[in-house]
């Protein structure tokens, strides 16, 4: 069991580096914190499943499940609410250039 969870920790940790890739390559609000939530949390579920599977104990199992659930749940709320704030932002310049082209 230790080297499938050296194996899954390895594998989350290149995650991460490709998506943390993303946010310096990728152009706009939106696209970056899409390659940082969606990869973001496969590789903290991957990540904390290989430290399971090292742990080799139930107790680190259940511990395991209730870290990849927060994740799941929390992980989507906020990539939404960082999105509403990036489109809100993108409007309201929109509506700044506006105005000086009329005025």
């Amino acid at each position: 069991m230790t080297t499938v969870g050296t194996l899954f920790i390895a594998l989350g940790v290149l995650v991460l580096l490709l998506a943390s890739s993303g946010l310096f390559v990728l152009k706009d609000a939106l696209s970056r914190q899409h390659a940082a939530t969606k990869a973001g949390s496969l590789g903290v579920v991957m990540i904390v499943s290989g430290a399971a599977l090292i742990g080799g104990n139930w107790s680190w199992g259940w511990r395991a499940l209730v870290i990849v659930i927060l994740v799941w749940l929390t992980m989507p709320v906020a990539s939404h609410v960082l999105a509403r704030a990036a489109m809100r932002e993108s409007r309201s310049k929109d509506e700044v250039s506006d105005t000086n082209l009329q005025g």
